[in-house]
């Protein structure tokens, strides 16, 4: 029974044939199905960082650069500049990774890369401002001097173009690792050699290297190298902090060159509106008083972060660069490249020549930088000067050769050289005598007497020839020239050399710029020679002419160059301050056409011109009848300011005898005729020939006229009239200090009844000016003619006749009630006799009724002002007069408002007799 349970326990499954076997309770479902998983956004373009039009973005190219393939490392570079140039934007960014990337690959191994990665820089540089970089720039100049000391001969060369494109960029942030660069251009074209003479290993000697793997000749690799080596040099000249300009400007030793004035006025600190501060060094600072000099930054450097503004290591270059130098040099020099041309020189010669020429003038100028100028000098001169002299001076001058190739046809003519028309050559001369001169000084004339007299003889000749010379070279010519003449300081050697600028100076059609820097030679010339006591002042007859010359091309000149006007201005200015006779006898001679009112200098330039040359005025040996015609002209035509003419006014008042000087001042200056005739002239504002052709004029808008005055006015132009009004201010100011004022007065009167009276029309400015002036005279002690009153009177009339019949619309006219009418009042306030005589013309029986309300309401404010009170009720007869024949003509018509205000007026103010004084002024 147990055995039977068992096998229950254990029963076998049997299977029939055909069947499947069951499957088991714990066996594994293999079985799967697919199915397409949609994912559309993945496929989207990213909406943050934009692509190319390869659909990459940013991060996309900048991780390409580190591929192994140089296709895919181009193209990245390439689809970077599309993107950028596309989203400028993007720059900013991701600037960090941009610089990073772009620099890694200044030292790929292959060319393509390479260029890609130079046009990429330079479109950058365009992009990125110098102070955006300027902390990134320690990595792109790393990557930049581990391009220069490659071992690939190509990733040097195109180390170049990428210095090429940062200098030009970020001269400044290039500049400050001066030290390491300096050493990767040395490496560039030599390499280091122990000499076994030394014991020491710290000082090595430096030759040239030639590499014959090179794509171009070892010359010309060494030009391209000494090129970007001048560049360098001249980006760090410019960014040191006494920057110079080459040549003429160079020399310290002018302390007295013309400087920036200051403008005071002498009004503000008459009112203590403005302080006085006093200033040194031509205005460009305030004065300090304190012992104690900020030491500066580079002084707690240490000699790395100096760079060539440190002596120890400038001295250290000039050391190692002036043998390769001199090395190159000989290379190219005509004694090893065609031993028959003598100083002949080809185009690649020449250029390498002057490139070395170029540096060593660059280090000169450093050197002038330091404190210690004269020991550095005496340092270069004891080192270099024996080896200039030998390898520099031994074929100069030199001059530039090309070569001209013929046909085949003619078999007989080869390759054959002849002299160029070019002057190219004369820039490399130039700099060579820069060189040299700087290395001599008067205690070593005699010594150095031999290449002197060279550099002199080369200066006159090239200064004598009529070849046209650039600005750049005409600068280096009188940088040498004044050198010269600094060496050897007597007349015998510097006339030759003044002549010879003259002579350049003289030519026609002289560039702007080379103008420009002669005259600033001969100024600095005259200034240098006038410092000399007058003991053993020698003056020099060239510059005598070329001053007395100055005053006739100034009025040639006119306005075709103002700034070569004003700079001519300047010098006369100076000179003319400091009494040179040939100059103010020149000035006296030219002044009629440089003050002509019509096409004279001052009044075609600018008005700070107009200034200097007013100021000119002042230094006139005479002021005839002729000139201050002309000059009154210039101040009444309204060519230049009121303040101006004002200025001009007070100058001749000076001259004048009424000036009170206490010494005596010079004899026949300015005639006392003149100047009244002058002062009058002005004060009229228009000529004799103007005021004849206005008697022709007739009729509205120009003539305001009235039947009751037989003067008709002439309305002038608001701006005219406004100059004029200003003019006459000043004038009226400058005849009241005149001590006798009542002979001053009968010249006027008698000025105005010879010019005036009898007038028909008359400018309504030279009406009121009349009475300002006759307002501003008038004395007790003055006698008026009764002609001069009946003048006054018609005047007086028609400027009030004009004010009442202003319409209120005429903007233009308004402007001048004021003035006219303060003018009218005061004149009949201070004379009586005036007032009467212009009553005794108001008879209303000639005049039309359209008139008669005019003259009813200048009665009405002749009686309310208070300043004609007293002399109104001494003429209330004639006033009563006025009003019953205004009446009688009014007689059977409706009594109208004005006539009924006239008569209330004069009830009040006359017929009762007030004692009370009424308003001081009315407002018409």
């Amino acid at each position: 029974l147990k055995k039977r349970k068992r096998q229950e326990d254990f029963q076998k499954v049997k299977f029939k044939v055909g069947k499947k076997k069951p499957k088991l309770e714990n066996a594994t479902d293999t079985t799967f199905k697919t199915k397409a998983i949609q994912i559309p956004e993945q496929l989207k373009e990213d909406g943050v960082l934009p692509t190319q039009n390869r659909k990459l973005n940013i991060k996309d190219l900048l991780s390409q650069m580190h591929h192994y393939s140089p296709g895919v490392k181009h193209n990245a570079l390439l689809g970077l500049k599309e993107l950028l140039s596309q989203y400028p934007f993007v720059i900013d960014a991701h600037l960090s990774s941009i610089i990073s990337e772009v620099a890694a690959v200044f030292t790929d191994k292959d060319s393509s890369v390479r260029g890609a990665a130079v046009h990429l820089l330079q479109f950058l540089a365009s992009k990125i401002r110098a102070e955006q970089i300027a902390p990134f720039f320690p990595l792109v100049s790393a990557h930049l001097s581990s391009a220069m000391t490659h071992i690939s001969e190509g990733i040097q060369e195109d180390s170049l173009k990428v210095l090429d494109v940062l200098l030009e960029a970020y001269p400044a942030l290039l500049t400050d690792r001066s030290i390491i660069l300096l050493k990767n251009f040395v490496e560039l074209i030599s390499h280091q050699q122990l000499s076994k003479r030394l014991k020491s290993r710290d000082k090595l000697s430096w030759m040239l290297s030639v590499n014959p793997n090179r794509r171009v000749t070892s010359q010309q690799w060494r030009l391209n190298v000494l090129t970007r080596l001048k560049k360098f040099l001249q980006a760090v000249v410019d960014g040191s902090s006494d920057t110079e300009d080459e040549g003429l400007q160079e020399q310290k030793d002018n302390s007295h060159s013309v400087r920036n004035p200051i403008y005071i006025s002498w009004k503000l600190h008459a009112n203590n509106q403005q302080p006085i501060q006093l200033f040194e060094n031509g205005g460009l600072r305030p004065k300090i008083n304190s012992s104690f000099r900020l030491r500066s930054l580079t002084s707690v450097m240490d000699s790395a972060e100096k760079g060539l503004s440190s002596a120890e290591n400038l001295k250290g270059f000039i050391e190692i660069i002036i043998p390769l130098l001199i090395e190159c040099w000989i290379e190219a020099s005509p004694a090893q490249s065609a031993p028959i041309l003598g100083n002949l020189l080809e185009s690649e010669s020449q250029q390498l020549m002057q490139q070395v020429l170029s540096i060593i003038h660059l280090l000169w100028k450093l050197t002038k930088r330091h404190d210690e100028t004269y020991k550095m000098e005496l340092w270069l001169r004891m080192n270099y000067l024996v080896d200039f002299k030998h390898h520099f001076m031994r074929h100069f001058p030199y001059s530039l050769q090309d070569t001209v190739k013929h046909k085949k046809k003619d078999p007989c003519k080869r390759n054959c050289m002849k002299s160029s028309n070019n002057i190219d050559h004369l820039l490399l001369n130039l700099t060579l005598c820069d060189i040299m001169v700087s290395l001599a000084s008067a205690s070593t004339l005699q010594t150095d007497s031999g290449w002197l007299d060279m550099i002199r003889k080369f200066v006159t000749d090239t200064l004598q020839d009529g070849s046209k010379l650039n600005s750049k070279q005409v600068n280096r010519l009188l940088g040498v020239t004044w050198r010269l003449m600094q060496i050897q300081q007597n007349k015998v050697a510097t006339e030759p050399l003044i002549k010879a600028v003259y002579t350049l100076y003289q030519q026609r059609n002289l560039l702007f710029p080379v103008r420009t820097l002669l005259l600033k030679f001969f100024s600095r010339v005259y200034q240098k020679e006038d410092l000399r006591t007058q003991r053993i002042r020698s003056r020099s007859k060239v510059l005598s002419r070329w001053l007395a010359g100055l005053p006739q091309q100034l009025a040639l000149l006119g306005l075709r160059n103002p700034e070569l006007s004003n700079q001519l201005i300047d010098i006369i200015h100076s000179a003319a301050s400091r009494s040179n006779k040939e100059l103010l006898q020149s000035l006296q001679a030219t002044a009629a056409r440089i003050y002509d009112p019509l096409e004279g200098t001052l009044v075609l330039l600018p008005a700070e011109a107009q200034r200097r040359l007013v100021q000119l005025v002042y230094f006139l040996p005479c002021l005839p009848a002729s000139l201050l015609a002309c000059l009154s002209r210039c101040c009444i035509m309204g060519r230049m300011s009121s303040d101006l003419a004002a200025t001009l006014i007070g100058i001749l008042h000076m001259r004048s005898s009424f000036a009170g000087w206490k010494c005596q001042v010079q004899d026949n200056s300015v005639n006392d005729v003149d100047y009244f005739s002058f002062l009058f002239s002005t004060l009229i504002g228009f000529s004799r020939e103007e005021l004849t052709s206005l008697q022709g004029i007739r009729g509205k808008p120009h003539i305001s006229q009235t039947q009751l005055s037989p003067i008709r006015l002439y309305l002038t132009d608001l701006d005219q009239f406004l100059h004029h009004w200003a003019v006459t201010e000043v004038i009226c100011h400058s005849l009241s200090t005149i001590p006798s004022q009542s002979q001053c007065f009968d010249i006027l009167q008698t000025g105005i009844c010879k010019y005036l009276v009898g007038l028909v029309v008359i400018p309504d400015s030279t009406a009121g000016s009349v009475l300002c002036a006759i307002n501003k005279l008038l004395d007790q002690a003055c006698i008026i003619s009764e002609n001069l009153h009946r003048f006054l009177a018609s005047c007086c009339y028609s400027l009030l006749y004009f004010l009442l019949t202003i319409d209120r619309e005429d903007a233009e006219h308004l402007q001048k009630r004021d003035m006219l009418w303060r003018s009218c009042i005061s004149a009949l306030a201070l004379l009586p006799r005036l007032l009467r005589l212009m009553l005794q013309s108001l008879q209303v029986s000639r005049i039309c009724r359209d008139e008669l309300p005019i003259v009813a309401q200048l009665l009405r404010l002749l009686m309310q002002h208070g300043q004609l009170r007293s002399h109104m009720i001494t003429n209330e007869f004639l006033v009563q007069q006025i009003i019953k024949d205004i009446m009688t003509l009014k007689s059977g018509e409706v009594q109208e408002q004005w006539l009924t205000d006239l008569h209330y007026c004069f009830n009040i103010y006359l017929a009762s007799h007030p004692q009370t004084p009424g308003p001081i002024n009315t407002v018409y």
